[in-house]
């Protein structure tokens, strides 16, 4: 009964929800969702700086974050290049005076807090030609009246940066009294026309009161109550924002402060001054306002504009564009066409006149279709990561974000279970399986930014790792068996591999290497596709007849692994063939291709070992050494049991050791070697009992299918800013936005997937001479794109 409602409640399920209809769903939701957020726009403006300054919240201790908007944290080195050759000036109180110092931190960590606490503290990098200055004026009153003043005149060199605020000190010297409001709001009016004068050439933030923690205060403190603070803000507030609202000639309101020490004044010393880990991220986001359009880091979204169109982009627009007007156009005439060829029924007989003729559809139809289709997802695309229409958040690392959902998917891949259709070690629903689930878990560590945590970076790494496993694996195993070495199978391969990238790389503007699985793959195929293709070919029908080919197909892959090492040693040698054009437009990142070699080392021997695996396996299959029936272990009984005990003792030992690293450098040294033991030990698990291998996960083999997708749309429509933040589709509701973002997700690479495998079959033809024109076309596709692109980087530069 059980397995009876089981059963039916999964053909319920796939009954009422198909995927054509969750596609249809996932549309409806993007088209309601840009509406949404454009309107908000339209309302609230535009200006991500203001969110900065004005809102935000705590998503831990220590960790800030904006509304709509990602703060990158600046280090030494990148504050001192955008602050070069500029005046910083901090005028007020001791509250910034606190300010300064967490500022001139960011610049320079061994500056003391020295110096007469009542007077003006300068600072000066030398080197970087910064000067930061605090300017002891503790009242809105006559004499920063004339400070101000002074800056106004033209013969006088103006600060880039000026930060005013003060009030405390009115309130404690006048005891709280209504007069000394008055006279705030007749000074902070005479002042505001010279502030707004000074920001039509320099950036004026004026910071709003914090509030105190009255429990804490001292007795001559006791008339600074929140009462009193709120009331001199609102006057702040009234008379500075007196002129047009977001101009840029206007006074910026620093109030985020404010909220920032509602959640942490509780920690304050004395009550009236916050603790250090508030000022410091109140300077950090005064340092994103100012320097955020300047560097223009890529997860510090806030305060930085859209990025400007280039060529190569609106290119790709216009194809797009002309490919949903000729779809539409072909789509009205095959409609009308179809209205003619309609069959009438006669009214005397009740017969049809004219039979219905199923016409087949057309290579043009599909491929118009198909480019239609991708225009509106690469439309999406850019709306996400690159247009600014949508939000974006920080990611924040808890055990529960990321060890929770791994319940969640681990109870649904148990659900939905199947019964194999073959049995054999590494079957197809089996490797899906192991891609799929592999693939959900490295895409809830990505978004829930567990990279931060060592443990769980290195069982990552083995994933990855076991990818390439499996590519060595799979492209060994059907080149041994098949022995088609054909420019067919070579170049669907590649397409397959390649296309959805190649073309993000065109429309998001982002070099290939970014994509940085996808050459890695790439390339190990070619390395394996060369090693067997080269002469002597070696396949298993040969060696069959003469065990001395066996010889020989090992002693390739030994002059393989020897290429391997010595690459992998010789940084120099590798950098050299990469750096190589038109290699170098593939394969640097940010100028150089350090960054492939690290990435190709760091998984350099595990590809080999799946060729070896592969090697092994199929001798011991063709030697009828195993036994693959349904539900009999891989072996005998006595060496299954030793098999399992050492391959589990083996997963432990290794997941032992991952967890006691003490460093990613460390880990990373020894984890091309080691990977391969969890990688084994899983295979052996999994396989060596017969009722493992009779049964597999349809859940996770679905999203194995097209983990290829799911690993590349992450980057810019799951998460964001080039995978450093969070896509924000529903803001203010954070478990909401995870489940509709991944929905849409999650349909759109599936949808990516079918236009993929579609257009393989028209752009990579069976017959090798139209293939070869084909392939002349895309060569000169690339000639061209690469024409573009040396073009847009001269441009640049």
């Amino acid at each position: 009964m059980a397995a009876l409602a089981y059963n039916l409640g999964k053909r319920e399920i796939n009954h009422y929800f198909s995927v054509r209809s969750a596609k249809v769903l996932a549309l409806v939701a993007v088209l309601l969702l840009a509406a949404c957020h454009l309107a908000s726009r339209r309302y609230r403006g535009n200006d991500s700086c203001e969110y900065l300054l004005s809102s935000g919240r705590f998503l831990g201790d220590k960790v800030w974050q904006p509304h709509s908007c990602m703060m990158h944290k600046y280090k030494i080195s990148e504050a001192k290049n955008c602050l070069i050759d500029k005046h910083i000036a901090f005028i007020g109180d001791s509250r910034i005076r606190q300010l300064f110092y967490s500022f001139v931190k960011i610049i320079n960590p061994q500056f003391k807090e020295e110096g007469n606490k009542h007077g003006n503290i300068p600072f000066e990098d030398k080197i970087a030609s910064v000067k930061v200055d605090f300017l002891w004026h503790p009242e809105v009153n006559g004499s920063m009246k004339q400070c101000i003043k002074v800056w106004t005149e033209d013969s006088v060199a103006k600060p880039h940066v000026i930060v005013a605020g003060a009030a405390t000190w009115s309130i404690k010297i006048h005891n709280g009294s209504n007069e000394a409001l008055s006279q705030y709001k007749m000074n902070i009016t005479s002042i505001a026309p010279l502030l707004e004068k000074l920001a039509k050439t320099s950036d004026v933030y004026w910071v709003l009161q914090d509030p105190v923690y009255e429990d804490l205060l001292s007795e001559n403190r006791k008339m600074i109550t929140n009462e009193k603070i709120d009331a001199y803000n609102e006057a702040a507030v009234s008379i500075l924002n007196s002129s047009t609202r977001n101009s840029k000639s206007s006074v910026k309101m620093f109030s985020v402060s404010k909220l920032i020490a509602q959640e942490t004044i509780m920690e304050s010393l004395d009550g009236l001054h916050l603790p250090e880990s508030s000022r410091e991220t109140s300077a950090m986001i005064l340092m994103n306002v100012y320097c955020n359009k300047i560097l223009k880091p890529v997860d510090g979204s806030c305060c930085q504009p859209r990025p400007p169109l280039t060529l190569i982009q609106k290119l790709a627009a216009c194809f797009f564009t002309l490919s949903i007007i000729g779809y539409l156009i072909f789509y009205i005439i095959h409609r009308n066409a179809h209205r003619k060829n309609k069959p009438c029924t006669d009214l005397e007989s009740g017969e049809e006149k004219k039979n219905i003729i199923n016409t087949p559809v057309s290579p043009l139809e599909i491929l118009l279709q198909s480019f239609c289709k991708l225009g509106l997802i690469m439309a999406y695309f850019y709306m996400c990561d690159r247009a600014n229409l949508f939000m974006k958040e920080n990611k924040f690392y808890t055990h529960s974000t990321f060890f929770i959902p791994i319940i969640y998917i681990l109870v649904l891949g148990v659900f939905y279970n199947e019964n194999t259709k073959e049995t054999k070690v590494l079957n197809r629903e089996q490797t899906d399986e192991w891609k799929g689930w592999m693939q959900l878990v490295i895409l809830i560590y990505h978004i829930s930014g567990a990279s931060t945590f060592l443990p769980v970076y290195m069982h990552i790494r083995v994933l990855v790792a076991a990818y390439l496993f499996q590519t060595g694996y799979g492209h060994f195993s059907y080149f041994w068996i098949k022995g088609d070495f054909g420019i067919h199978r070579v170049c669907q391969v590649l397409f397959r591999l390649n296309f959805l990238v190649v073309v993000l790389c065109i429309v998001m503007d982002r070099p290939y290497q970014f994509y940085y699985f996808v050459p890695l793959v790439t390339v190990w195929f070619m390395v394996i596709y060369v090693t067997l293709a080269l002469w002597p070919q070696i396949i298993q029908k040969k060696a069959n007849g003469n065990c001395f080919w066996h010889f020989g197909l090992l002693l390739k892959l030994a002059f393989l692994l020897l290429c391997i090492c010595f690459l992998a040693y010789s940084q120099g040698a590798f950098e050299k063939i990469f750096s190589l054009w038109p290699l170098s437009k593939c394969f640097e990142l940010k100028g150089n291709v350090y960054e492939w070699w690290f990435r190709w080392r760091l998984d350099r021997y595990v590809v080999f070992h799946g060729m070896l695996f592969a090697f092994i396996y199929l001798a011991l299959q063709k030697r009828q050494v195993l036994s693959e029936g349904k539900g009999e272990p891989l072996f005998s009984n006595k060496i299954s049991n030793f098999l399992l005990f050492i391959s589990v003792v083996s997963f432990l030992t290794y997941s032992i050791w991952a967890s006691s690293c003490k460093n990613k450098a460390e880990c990373n040294e020894l984890h091309p070697s080691v990977s391969v033991v969890q990688i084994l030990a899983f295979i052996l698990i999994r396989n060596i009992p017969g009722y493992a291998r009779s049964v597999y996960s349809s859940f996770f083999a679905w999203f194995g299918k097209i983990s290829l997708e799911l690993f590349i749309c992450q980057y810019h429509i799951w998460l964001a800013a080039d995978t450093r933040g969070i896509l924000v589709l529903i803001p203010g509701n954070p478990m909401l936005n995870i489940i509709v973002s991944t929905f849409i997700f999650v349909c759109v690479a599936h949808e990516i997937s079918q236009i993929t495998n579609d257009l393989a079959q028209i752009i990579i033809p069976k017959d090798n001479s139209s293939l070869l024109k084909r392939l002349a076309c895309i060569a000169a596709f690339f000639c061209g794109l690469l024409i573009l692109s040396s073009i847009q980087d001269k441009s640049r530069h």
